[in-house]
């Protein structure tokens, strides 16, 4: 299934810090690693996210999904922040919502 994963207005204002690049491999990082908790595979696709910061979403590819969505998304949410955080020097709110594309 795929899932956007669309930034709010302060999650777009973090993000326009970072390239496409670190972008994508932060959330590859974090995903990988709550998959060792959840029962889900997710993989985020280059191809479908060439300018994460211009679209203001960045899309995953959820398979085998054995887990609850969205208590797997608001952990990586909240996991998210960290980077975010580092590279602005101040706390960040809620970054992105969920929306499940079927």
């Amino acid at each position: 299934m795929k899932v956007n994963l669309n930034f709010t207005n302060k999650g777009k204002a973090a993000i326009e810090n970072f390239n496409n690049e670190e972008l994508l491999e932060i959330f590859a990082r974090y995903s990988r690693t709550l998959m060792k908790k959840y029962d889900i595979q997710v993989t985020v696709p280059a191809e479908a996210n060439s300018d994460i910061a211009a679209n203001g979403y960045i899309t995953l590819i959820a398979d085998q999904v054995k887990c609850e969505i969205p208590a797997f998304f608001n952990e990586l949410g909240r996991d998210i922040k960290v980077p975010l955080k580092k590279r602005l020097g101040t706390k960040v709110d809620n970054v992105f919502k969920t929306e499940v594309i079927e």
